[in-house]
């Protein structure tokens, strides 16, 4: 069997994690002008906020004037560095290279640097003027090749052009304050990251359309709603992630709130949901929300001054808005709420504007998705390739569809293929749900569905309990039966929580 070509794109890995750093923050600065004093109440304020932060002891061992390669493994592993420029930094050839270092760092690992002006001002560093220009007359006289020397200023001159803080006539404890919580939201936003999909296919796009409507790079400082809808399984959820992904960090706090309809109904599900926009913004643990009233009211107070990031996913009713997000009022300017939903009546009710309406993956899109579940190798042979594209036919754009019906045929024989395709076919496709009930009947009659809801049923406590909220024991996650069902895309265990998407469960529920 000859190999066919696979469409542009399906050989691409899914885009990778963000980088994992040893350290959030890596200090540099002159130890004689701040080691026990600015530097030392920086560093406890950052430490004490649960930011790691590393920075050079005085008991390290500094050979001659090279940076010990401790100290470089720590600054090439630091998320952010802090330069605190002090009147005797440029003294230091240490810190000279040091900064060099940082300013590579920061182009080819895309590090976050902050200059902190302790004591001497931007220009000084800029133009090498007082103590800096003195500072690099006197290498200029020590070093025979100047080569060293101009790397050192042109770093200077770079870093002085960066975003940083200027220590003015004001407490240091103030300062610092500030200082500690502008990191912190670079910091723990970064800790934010949403998995998004096995293969991502098509999402790219969609996510760059919503950056549009949502202007966050413009830095329009209006309070935007921003509505997305679609039907179900159609990838509104898996869009909003990348969303939130692609924006969290510019934000002064963030929160995805996932299955708001599902969470709501529940008893205390509200104050719950109100419960968890407030801790995440605010990163405070022990707040207490103890009915919606005082929720709503804490939200207004709270978050009113702050720019915020708020993604209510899967909403079903205009109350779960009127508590969550009740208006653009509750929240600081240049803050953007995203609202996900099936129902764009109940977005237009709640005046949010603009809508997004995600549309089905093209052709090409959708191929590239079905081929990653039913060729997890990316092997597709021509004998597969007529069948294949009736396949991505059948589903029409519907990514839910085309995951189900990939990985219901992966490994499976031709004739099998044969058997599961002339019977979609025969079936009048009249809507994205009854494409999925089509589905359901054949994922029965290879007796996978009673499987997976017979092993769910054994599992529950409570009769009517939704299956996206069910808990199980650790011992039921080692059940192999659930482990088997975890290989397919209808069951999905996060630590003890059993969840699958609603539009497989209501298949479940129907006859």
């Amino acid at each position: 069997m000859d190999p066919i070509t696979i469409p542009s794109g399906v050989l691409s890995p899914s885009p990778a994690l963000p980088r994992s750093w040893t350290y959030d923050v890596f200090l540099s600065f002159r130890g004689e002008d701040t080691r026990k004093n600015f530097t030392d109440h920086l560093y406890s304020s950052l430490v004490q906020k649960g930011i790691k932060t590393f920075r050079d002891d005085e008991h390290l061992t500094r050979r001659g004037e090279e940076i010990s390669l401790k100290i470089l493994k720590a600054l090439e592993e630091s998320r952010i560095s802090i330069i605190i420029f002090s009147p005797n930094y440029a003294s230091s050839t240490w810190c000279l290279d040091e900064l060099v270092q940082i300013l590579h760092c920061r182009e080819s690992k895309q590090q976050g640097v902050v200059p902190i002006f302790y004591k001497v001002s931007a220009s000084e560093v800029r133009n090498q003027s007082g103590r800096f220009g003195e500072a690099l007359a006197n290498h200029e006289h020590r070093f025979k090749h100047n080569e060293k020397v101009m790397r050192w200023r042109a770093a200077l001159r770079e870093v002085a052009e960066l975003s940083g803080w200027l220590f003015s006539d004001e407490y240091e404890s103030t300062f610092i304050h500030k200082i500690v919580e502008d990191i912190s939201v670079q910091v723990f936003n970064d800790h934010t990251y949403l998995n998004i999909a096995k293969y991502p296919t098509g999402i790219d796009s969609r996510v760059l359309d919503i950056n549009n409507l949502l202007g966050v790079e413009e830095n329009e400082s209006d309070v935007r709603m921003v509505g997305i809808c679609g039907n179900g399984g159609i990838g509104k959820t898996t869009v909003a992630k990348a969303v939130y992904n692609s924006n969290a960090q510019k934000f002064e706090g963030s929160c995805f709130v996932a299955n708001v309809g599902e969470i709501s109904k529940a008893p205390g599900g509200l104050a719950k949901l109100q419960k968890k926009v407030l801790s995440e913004i605010l990163k405070e643990k022990d707040l207490e929300v103890t009915n919606v009233d005082k929720g709503i009211n804490m939200i207004k107070r709270r978050l009113r001054e702050k720019r915020v990031l708020l993604i209510l996913d899967d909403v079903d009713q205009l109350d779960q808005l009127n508590n969550l997000a009740g208006g653009s009022d509750w929240f600081g300017w240049g803050s953007r709420i995203i609202i996900t939903s099936r129902d764009k009546h109940l977005l237009v009710a709640h005046q949010v504007d603009p809508i997004y309406e995600v549309k089905g993956l093209n052709n090409d899109e959708a191929l590239q998705l079905f081929s990653w579940n039913a060729f997890p190798k990316c092997k597709l042979s021509s004998d597969y390739e007529e069948l294949a594209n009736k396949a991505v036919h059948y589903a029409q754009g519907l990514p839910l569809a085309l995951v189900l019906l990939g990985s219901l045929l992966c490994g499976k024989h031709l004739d099998q293929w044969q058997t599961v395709l002339s019977v979609l076919d025969n079936k009048k496709r009249v809507s994205n749900k009854k494409i999925l009930q089509d589905l359901k009947i054949t994922y029965i009659a290879l007796e996978e569905w009673k499987t997976v809801l017979g092993v769910l049923d054994s599992y529950k406590r409570v009769p009517s309990i939704k299956i996206k909220d069910l808990r199980i024991t650790h011992n039921a996650l080692e059940d192999p039966v659930i482990e088997e069902l975890m290989q397919k895309p209808l069951l999905n265990i996060e630590e003890t929580r059993i969840w699958m998407h609603d539009m497989i469960e209501e298949m479940g529920e129907e006859p």
